[in-house]
Formats: C-alpha cells, sequence, structure tokens
C-alpha cells in the first residue's frame, strides 16, 4: 500500500504511483506543512512554471489536522486560476474536451480543503481510469512494514532523487518550444495535452 497527501491537482508523480498501485490511502490527518502540494499545483506557461495556490484559512495555534484547514474566502482565487488554465491550456488538443469538467469543480464553493482536493482527485481519476483503491484515513496513519510513504517524497522540497523509480516520461506540451519540456507539472497539464494517452506516459514514467 502506498501512503499519500491530500493534494490540489497533483503532480503526475502522484498520479503514476496510483497508475502503479493496487491500494492507496490518502492522509487526511497529518499536519498541514506549508508551500506544498496540498494547496498547490504547477502548469505550464509561455514564461516557465507557474504555481497556482489555494489561500487557506488555519487554526490559530497553527496546528490542527489538514482535514480542519478551510479554503479562504479573502480574494477571487477561483477566477484567477481558470483564467490561468484558460491561458495556458485553450489550445491543448484536448482542453475543450474536460474544461467544463474542471470550472464546476472550481467553481463550487467547498468549505474544506479536503473537499476541494478530492473533487478534483475523483475526476481526474475518472477521466485517467484508474484501478487502485484510494480510501482516506480515518486518523493519523501509521506506515507498516511493506508500505510506500510518499508524503514527504512527492513534494517541490523533495530532491528529484527521492523516488528512485520516478523518471517523467517526455510528452507533448503546448509551450515546449519557448521552455523546453517541463517535468512533473499538474496532472492537468497531462491530461490537457494528451487525453487518453495520458495512461501511457503515468506507465512509462515509473521503473521498477
Amino acid at each position: 500500500m502506498i501512503i499519500l497527501s491530500t493534494a490540489y491537482l497533483a503532480p503526475i508523480h502522484f498520479y503514476a504511483r496510483l497508475y502503479a498501485a493496487r491500494e492507496a490511502v490518502v492522509d487526511i490527518h497529518e499536519h498541514y506543512v506549508k508551500q506544498t502540494y496540498r494547496n498547490r499545483c504547477c502548469i505550464a506557461t509561455p514564461q516557465g512554471v507557474l504555481a497556482l495556490t489555494v489561500p487557506v484559512v488555519r487554526n490559530k495555534d497553527g496546528r490542527g489536522s489538514i482535514c480542519e484547514v478551510e479554503v479562504s474566502s479573502h480574494g477571487n482565487w477561483r477566477h484567477l486560476h481558470w483564467n490561468a488554465l484558460v491561458s495556458a491550456y485553450e489550445r491543448s488538443p484536448f482542453f475543450e474536451y474536460y474544461a467544463d469538467d474542471f470550472k464546476r469543480v472550481l467553481d463550487t464553493d467547498f468549505r474544506l480543503l479536503t473537499d476541494l482536493n478530492r473533487a478534483f482527485h475523483e475526476l481526474v481519476v475518472e477521466l485517467l481510469e484508474l484501478d487502485c483503491h484510494v480510501q482516506e484515513s480515518t486518523n493519523y496513519q501509521t506506515a507498516c512494514p511493506g508500505d510506500l510513504d510518499l508524503r514527504t517524497v512527492i513534494s517541490p522540497k523533495a530532491p528529484s532523487t527521492a523516488d528512485a523509480a520516478f523518471h517523467p516520461a517526455p510528452y507533448y506540451q503546448v509551450f515546449a518550444d519557448r521552455t523546453g519540456f517541463l517535468p512533473n507539472l499538474s496532472i492537468a497539464d497531462l491530461l490537457f495535452n494528451m487525453g487518453p494517452e495520458s495512461r501511457l506516459i503515468l506507465r512509462d514514467s515509473l521503473t521498477g
């Protein structure tokens, strides 16, 4: 079994591991960690990688489980995120096929970050037709012998060698002629560019 953190439009690494797994648990009772994929995703723009961050509201003492973290109503972040996605991917081959579903989730006024992340995750799993059985933790998930704990491995703070089996397979990206290939972006980048063939990229990105 693999253990994952909740993630906002998680990176390709996250779904490559799910593609190869039979069972996974998303730990929604771990502590919230700033500047991670828990409330951030990365997309491709003509200028390079752009991070889209969901503003959150935490307990005053900064403690508590991530399942208690609320999405902030401050600012117009949903509109900004959608405009960024349109600007980045409206010319990609599959954006028109998936755009309405992504916008529907983004327009939903979720109170909790984990609810927002879950909605996007369920959409992605449906589009990718993943077979892995994924459940959420009922308390802090302690890794048992034989489990693969990826909570600190799939992270923008982790070195690229943290998961020796993950080697991002290249695929078509709209702005690659300007930026070169940008690896391990949000799963949204892969889906909008590759559509049903995204499964092949996930398969080819994991060895061993």
